[in-house]
């Protein structure tokens, strides 16, 4: 997922979810009884009876357990993101923290694009009719060193080497182990 932890992603959470209509009573209840009764029990019987009181408004309820479940901890705010899960599948999808991972989905593929452009771009026109015919014998320049051009391997690995610094650090070592191991000049 991504660097948040359960509990940061409940602060970001609790106003979507006490906001009015989002969880019916009778999801608050599920999620409540399944924080209850199933291993690891996060709330005890009399934590579980406050929460599902009926006296006291939805609203300040759920409030008062993402405030709980937020000052036990890690574990705990990971179950309750379970347990919504299984109750409220729906409200589970378009949580704000959930929306906040979708970049990654546009950049995973947008990556994927780049890295065929590129592809195509170092092969010469043989080459490329290879890759799109075959796609798997001529992959990579240094694979094809009679089409692909040198001029444009400098150039491209030294856009390739300041990518890390872009991009971050957990590509950052794909792309400089391509650079070491990668490509010879000829």
């Amino acid at each position: 997922m991504s660097d948040q932890t359960y509990c940061d992603r409940l602060v970001q959470d609790a106003p979507f979810l006490t906001s009015h209509g989002r969880l019916s009573e009778q999801q608050v209840d599920k999620i409540i009884l399944q924080l209850n009764r199933f291993y690891p029990q996060i709330l005890t019987n009399k934590e579980a009876e406050k929460f599902r009181n009926p006296k006291t408004s939805l609203r300040v309820r759920l409030s008062d357990l993402l405030t709980h479940l937020q000052r036990k901890g890690e574990r705990d705010c990971q179950e309750f993101y379970r347990a919504l899960y299984i109750n409220a599948q729906h409200l589970y999808g378009s949580l704000p923290s959930r929306k906040a991972m979708s970049p990654m989905f546009f950049l995973a593929c947008f990556s994927v694009a780049a890295g065929l452009a590129f592809l195509i771009y170092y092969c010469s026109p043989v080459c490329r009719q290879q890759v799109l015919n075959r796609l798997g014998q001529c992959w990579a320049p240094c694979r094809c060193q009679r089409h692909s051009n040198p001029r444009v391997l400098r150039g491209a690995r030294r856009v390739i080497g300041f990518s890390p610094i872009i991009i971050g650090k957990h590509v950052s070592h794909y792309l400089l182990a391509y650079l070491e191991k990668g490509c010879k000049e000829p």
